[in-house]
């Protein structure tokens, strides 16, 4: 297999914590260290946990209700230029007879999928390609989707393509593993019926084609629920690809406006579940180790891929979007989306993503450039970004120290900042980050929102419990209060 050259030291360090998770175990001094809430150095190190512990209940004691556990789930990983073309070995080393090729209809034309097609073509796998993925799906997109699927009935698929086609895959796959299940069984509640997928799918080999959803790794699609106004999707373990092959020269026909977006993803995915609440203090435990859901809550494992990832971010995205021919920095950026994925798959997202579906969804009408698509679009990562200085300008009380270290991330001095300066502080850090990438739009406004829209931009948020629920600070318990704390998150993020 090719080498990889990346940065000599976090590049590599990174690589080895995806070997770990992948085997299994894990060389992380903190692993048995659940704390969350800690006092960072100046300099914060990889493992901010060493040496601070808390009681935590046990699994026979049923006076608790919070969580006590987390467990740590990711697809394997194959990172390296040129590993597109093993594909068709995977395949055959499964034994798969009748794969499924999805992609999408830019893609089609790239050279990811010449790669694939090749690499079928020669081990002598039979496949049929379904090329009509959208971007951003929509429900109907996906019914298409599956119903194309179930006639040719694949043993094994294989996504080519950005994250709105790796879900889409996803989807496909376990709608033809439950051929006759209804369409809204498995979709996150209260939107759907949030059914736990009980068989295991076939295989799926994802070959990421940009460097931002992490869905290569993670157990989760995302799809507009059009009738709702809302995105919802399904998330469940099972879901997640058997391997993510992870190619640098897959991105390198990305347009900047696609680096940036993308990279925007990384950047929010990352914060997110840094921030987002301990998987201790989650309610309700599950009865069953089947329920414990894919977003646990921050964890001492997650962390370490979170902030590893935002680190990343913060150095290579500027280079990404400013120069098409640093394949450092695309290669880098890459790796940090896919050790974003692993962060967040299992520490989950809380108030940038779920803001950000009833903003996708209900889109006045604005068309981001550099996208050549054929109905107007607001890209996921623009969507979740455009909320994130309020959102952690809104998040910084609840664990200042976590905020710092984001904003030391940015290269903020944070010697002298008091510690309820904290969320303002990132906040500010994120809105000099974004402004100097360029063409980010500034706020909703620029998006083409008014302060009209807001009553149904909430409405759209509060179905997105799987989501609020990790948020700290927010009250999720579906009234008013709650309606009152968006809306001001809404009014805030309005401009910036």
């Amino acid at each position: 297999m090719p080498v990889v050259r990346v940065a000599p030291t976090r590049a590599h360090q990174a690589l080895n914590l995806l070997r770990a998770v992948n085997s299994g175990t894990s060389s992380c001094p903190c692993h048995s260290n659940p704390s969350h809430h800690h006092h960072p150095h100046r300099h914060v190190p990889i493992n901010p946990f060493a040496g601070r512990r808390r009681s935590l209940a046990t699994p026979t004691d049923s006076s608790q209700q919070k969580e006590y556990a987390f467990e740590m789930a990711a697809s394997s990983i194959r990172f390296g230029p040129g590993v597109t073309k093993e594909v068709g070995m995977d395949f055959k080393n499964m034994g798969a007879k009748k794969v499924m090729v999805v992609t999408d209809q830019t893609v089609q034309k790239l050279d990811a999928m010449k790669q694939v097609q090749e690499g079928l073509d020669r081990e002598g796998i039979p496949y049929e390609i379904y090329s009509k993925a959208r971007v951003e799906p929509k429900d109907y997109s996906i019914r298409e989707a599956i119903d194309f699927a179930k006639p040719y009935a694949p043993d094994a698929f294989l996504a080519v393509g950005g994250g709105s086609v790796i879900d889409t895959a996803k989807l496909m796959n376990l709608y033809t593993t439950f051929p006759d299940a209804e369409f809204l069984d498995f979709v996150n509640a209260p939107l759907g019926k949030g059914k736990a997928i009980n068989a295991k799918l076939k295989p799926l080999v994802a070959v990421p084609t940009t460097a931002g959803t992490g869905s290569e790794t993670t157990g989760t699609a995302i799809f507009d629920l059009v009738e709702k106004k809302a995105k919802t999707g399904i998330a469940h373990r099972n879901l997640k690809p058997t391997i993510g092959i992870v190619d640098p020269l897959n991105t390198r026909t990305m347009p900047s406006a696609v680096h940036a977006s993308s990279g925007l993803d990384v950047l929010c995915h990352s914060l997110e579940s840094w921030t987002a609440i301990p998987y201790h203090e989650r309610v309700p435990r599950p009865r069953n180790p089947l329920e414990r859901p894919a977003y646990q809550g921050a964890n001492p494992i997650s962390d370490i891929f979170s902030l590893q990832a935002l680190r990343s971010t913060v150095k290579y995205l500027p280079r990404a979007v400013k120069d098409p021919e640093d394949w450092e920095a695309q290669s880098e950026m890459l790796l940090a989306a896919t050790l974003a994925g692993v962060g967040f798959g299992n520490a989950g997202v809380h108030l940038c993503h779920g803001m950000s579906y009833p903003i996708s969804s209900q889109n006045p009408g604005y068309q981001h450039a550099g996208y050549v698509v054929d109905s107007p679009i607001i890209p996921h990562g623009v969507s979740v970004a455009v909320t994130a200085p309020a959102v952690f300008k809104f998040t910084g009380a609840s664990n200042p120290e976590r905020h710092l270290a984001a904003a030391e991330a940015f290269g903020v001095d944070i010697s002298q900042v008091k510690k309820e300066s904290a969320g303002e502080v990132l906040s500010e850090a994120l809105q000099k980050f974004l402004v100097g990438l360029g063409d980010q739009p500034r706020g909703l406004k620029a998006l083409g929102f008014q302060k009209s829209h807001i009553a149904d931009l909430v409405e759209g948020t509060i179905p997105q419990a799987r989501v609020l629920m990790l948020a700290p600070n927010l009250d999720t318990s579906g009234g008013e209060e709650e309606r009152e704390q968006l809306t001001g998150l809404f009014e805030e993020a309005m401009s910036y």
